[in-house]
Formats: structure tokens, C-alpha cells, sequence
């Protein structure tokens, strides 16, 4: 991503400098912020899990092998209670919602193994950044010299493909019209891809990795507010949590101003209460939810919120896997059918719920239909 912002010109701003504080509630049921980074409960979890790991390792991470399926039929759920975990490791896991969008029950082990076997390859950095004016304009700049050709609102309700030529129909208001073309990439989530009907249909594991792969719960919530409340000496700008409102970081401290913005994203159940909190008391509700921040005192100026999986073009977040969905099917999630590609981050391997795995697998559709072309 950062790559690619820098061809088109955009300009990073390096934020969270000070990285995630963690709050959790204490034996009273109040949120508290425990006096150490969220990354010290995600480290305990690696080592826990790191026997696992160096199975999988074993099997070079291919989700073909005995070793992957082994790992896949078990929840993560189901294996802390196998071992046993204590308080911290559970609430650990608990928390991980936020970054997969599920809870530990409907999170495959295999999925949790799996990121951190990838962690340790990628040895990722730990600096965030935003583009400068909003990470919207990565998608606007590199849309603008397609001009008129690019047609928003038109939605593919069919597709149908033989020989040299695939003919999509797209619905555009209440008209439907036929389109031909060569090739036709599919970037739709799979949620809504199993929608559309294709003619001849796909192959059977294709279809059926397509109509499993689940999609995680997420709602995110953003709150302005006519103070910084949240700022203190030594305090961090972000928080992973236990709480109803989920995970919380500022939303805009590289702009200036005494106004600012807080960004909540709530997965997995956290996402099922944020939405009963706002139903039952508005965004007051989910600013009294911050009180241990010293929200009591501050204005809400502005709200949104954004419940993905109430969005017909999405149905969901972001995909993860869950004890159900056979490993080796992950493979046909990407698989060219002759001449329909697939991209999505659910089709990435490696980078799968992220924007850079969006990215750079439409970089890899792209580049296959650059294939196929050349040996037609």
C-alpha cells in the first residue's frame, strides 16, 4: 500500500506513534487500563501457540496437509479450553475479535496459527500510517484517468461464459443490460459473489469454497467530539479492549484543532452489542461507554456508523475461517475459471482481511489475464 501510494503521488502521515494501550474491566465490572501494551498479551498467545506453529511450519504452511486439517476442525475456543488457559490468555483470545471480526468460538485454530506463522516471516513493522487527505484517495487517483469509461452504480446480476467471450448482466436503475468482453475479474466479497448466478457453473470446490467462507461481524463507529478528552501524558491514542464498543484509536490526530474524532470497531459479538447499545441509547450511549476516558464532560459534534454486515455490497467486514471450511477449498478462493479471474482480500493468501491483500490481488488477476491473453 505504501508502495503503491507513493507511485500515485499521495503523502503518508505517520500516526500511533505511541502504539495500543489495552483496557479491560476489573473485578468490579469498570474499565480499567491495564498498565501494559496490548502487544504483551498478544506475545504470551505466540509463545503459547508457538509448538503449533512450528508444526505448521513443518507442513510449510500448505493448507493441503493432514497437519492444517488437524488444526482447522478446532476452534480456538476449544482449544484453550483444552489447555486449560487461564484468565489472561482467554481474555487475550477474547479480544482478538477485534482484529478477525469473530470470537474464539467461531475462529478456526488454524486461522489464529497461521497469522502468527506469517508474523514470524514477515517480521512486520509496527509504524501506521494514513494518506494525507484520506486513504479514499488511493481508489479516487487511480480511478481518475479512467474517466467515463468507469461506471459506478451498476450492479452484475449474472454471468455467463463459453469459449473466447464472457457476457455479464448488469442492472443499472431498473434496466438490465448485456455487456461482452474478454475476460471479466471479480472483486465482489463472497457473500455477495454466491449471489449472482454463473452459467456454466463453477467447479464444485470452487462453488463450495465461495458459498462457505464466512464473513466476520463489524461495526464501526465514529464520534467527534469538541475535545481531545482522551489525550494525557504518556497515554496511548489507541486501545484494544474487552468493552462492547470494541477496539478505539483517534481518527484524525494528524489534522489540527481542539475537535477531535474517535474511531470504534466492534467484531465478532462486539459488534452484535455496540449495535444494541446505539439502539437503546444513541450515541450518547456509546460516549458514556468512554467515561474512562473522561467523555463525560465532552460534546458530540458529529457521528457515523457503519454496520458491514447490514451492507448489501458487502454482507460482512472482511472474511475469516472458521472450523467449518475445508483448508484445501482456500486455494480455489483465487483459482482462474476460464475466463473469469478472481481478486478480493479473501482471495490473498497472505494478507487475507487486509487492503494490501486487495491490492496486490488485483496485481495477480491482473497479470493472469495478461497470461491468458498472450497464450490465446
Amino acid at each position: 500500500i505504501r508502495r503503491l501510494a507513493e507511485e500515485l503521488g499521495l503523502s503518508l502521515t505517520r500516526i500511533l506513534r505511541t502504539g495500543f494501550g489495552y483496557v479491560r474491566p476489573d473485578a468490579a465490572g469498570k474499565p480499567r487500563i491495564v498498565h501494559r501494551g496490548a502487544a504483551r498479551g498478544w506475545e504470551r498467545l505466540a509463545k503459547t501457540i508457538g509448538g503449533l506453529t512450528r508444526r505448521y511450519g513443518l507442513a510449510e504452511q500448505r493448507w493441503d496437509s493432514p497437519i492444517a486439517a488437524d488444526l482447522a476442525r478446532r476452534s480456538l475456543s476449544k482449544w484453550l479450553e483444552d489447555m486449560r488457559a487461564d484468565d489472561e490468555l482467554r481474555a487475550t483470545a477474547t479480544g482478538l475479535r477485534g482484529f478477525f471480526l469473530a470470537d474464539p468460538e467461531e475462529l478456526s485454530l488454524l486461522a489464529v496459527v497461521d497469522q502468527f506463522a506469517s508474523m514470524e516471516d514477515a517480521a512486520p513493522s509496527s509504524n501506521m500510517y494514513r494518506i494525507d487527505g484520506g486513504n479514499d484517495r488511493l481508489a479516487t487517483t487511480l480511478a481518475a484517468p479512467l474517466g467515463d469509461r468507469l461506471r459506478l452504480k451498476v450492479e452484475l446480476v449474472a454471468i455467463s461464459h463459453r469459449g473466447r467471450r464472457v457476457r455479464a448482466a448488469l442492472k443499472e436503475g431498473r434496466t438490465v443490460s448485456q455487456f461482452t468482453c474478454d475476460y471479466v475479474v471479480l472483486t465482489l466479497p463472497a457473500t455477495v459473489l454466491r449471489r449472482v448466478p454463473i452459467t456454466p457453473a463453477l467447479p464444485a470446490q470452487q462453488h463450495d469454497a465461495i458459498a462457505r467462507l464466512k464473513y466476520g461481524r463489524a461495526t464501526k463507529t465514529l464520534l467527534q467530539f469538541d475535545s481531545r478528552f482522551w489525550r494525557g501524558p504518556g497515554r496511548p491514542r489507541a486501545f484494544g479492549s474487552l468493552l462492547p464498543l470494541g477496539a478505539l484509536w483517534e481518527a484524525n490526530e494528524e489534522q489540527r484543532g481542539r475537535a477531535g474524532i474517535l474511531a470504534l470497531l466492534a467484531g465478532g459479538s462486539a459488534s452484535d452489542q455496540t449495535q444494541a447499545i446505539a439502539a437503546k441509547s444513541g450515541v450518547r450511549g456509546l460516549a458514556d461507554g468512554l467515561d474512562w476516558l473522561g467523555s463525560r464532560n465532552a460534546e458530540i459534534v458529529a457521528s457515523r456508523q457503519i454496520i458491514w454486515e447490514s451492507d448489501p455490497w458487502a454482507r460482512g467486514g472482511y472474511a475469516f475461517i472458521d472450523p467449518t471450511f475445508e483448508p484445501p477449498l482456500r486455494a480455489w478462493l483465487a483459482r482462474p475459471c476460464g475466463r473469469l479471474f478472481f481478486a478480493g482480500e479473501h482471495t490473498s493468501l497472505r494478507w487475507q482481511g487486509y487492503m494490501n491483500g486487495a491490492v496486490e490481488s488485483g496485481r495477480r488477476a491482473a497479470a493472469e489475464v495478461a497470461a491468458v491473453h498472450d497464450l490465446s
